[in-house]
């Protein structure tokens, strides 16, 4: 590795880092929020059976789960101008990124409600709870906790599938990286950087789902 190697990795490091706080963990941590609403909603009304709400929720669940993030970013930024609907890259990332995630983690979710023992339903109904507040108070509580694991991964891995909007122009780590090789001419190096601190990112949100997880008991 030369001294000009050096020097372009040190400089481009605060140039890459940064926008990986600015952007990349924060379109992470909100598409992941938003996602997570939409997982709940759609697990419920799928495992409880409402009418009309759970073929519609079947079909969003088909379809963003049988195809891919990075045609589902270029529809929703570069397919939907073309019937008047104008969505900025950052929101259209965020769209994206929660729809996909609500789809996967609706189906983590519908999974762990149904593991729930019949016997707790029938608990909560013997203690004059009616359906709805026997999932809200009781069974959904114990499927959430049941998910952490699961829910952790798919966390993690919208960590670094946030990597595919900078295919329509949001300005994080990897389309900086990108700026940066055109400008160095180094693609080797830079691209390991970026690698380098994707995996910093991730293996600190997997320390804190183990704390979260040990402090949950979950799996014991």
């Amino acid at each position: 590795m030369s001294q000009r190697v050096i020097q372009i990795l040190i400089s481009s490091f605060g140039k890459i880092l940064i926008p990986g706080l600015i952007y990349t963990i924060p379109l992470t941590i909100v598409s992941f929020a938003l996602g997570l609403c939409i997982a709940i909603v759609t697990a419920l009304l799928q495992v409880m059976n409402v009418p009309g709400f759970k073929q519609i929720c079947q079909f969003y669940v088909w379809v963003f789960r049988g195809t891919p993030l990075m045609v589902q970013l270029f529809i929703i930024f570069y397919g939907l101008p073309s019937v008047g609907i104008m969505i900025n890259a950052i929101p259209a990332a965020t769209i994206a990124f929660s729809l996909n995630v609500g789809a996967y983690a609706s189906e983590t979710i519908r999974g762990s409600i149904l593991s729930i023992p019949r016997t707790q339903s029938e608990a909560c109904y013997a203690c004059g709870m009616t359906r709805t507040q026997g999932m809200f108070h009781v069974i959904l509580p114990q499927a959430l906790r049941i998910s952490i694991p699961a829910l952790s991964n798919s966390f993690i891995a919208l960590v670094k599938d946030t990597s595919l909007a900078a295919n329509i122009t949001v300005t994080e780590m990897f389309m900086v990286t990108q700026r940066l090789v055109a400008l160095t001419y180094e693609p080797l190096f830079l691209y390991l950087e970026v690698a380098f601190i994707y995996l910093v990112f991730c293996t600190a949100l997997t320390y804190l789902q183990k704390v979260l997880e040990k402090r949950l008991k979950v799996g014991i």
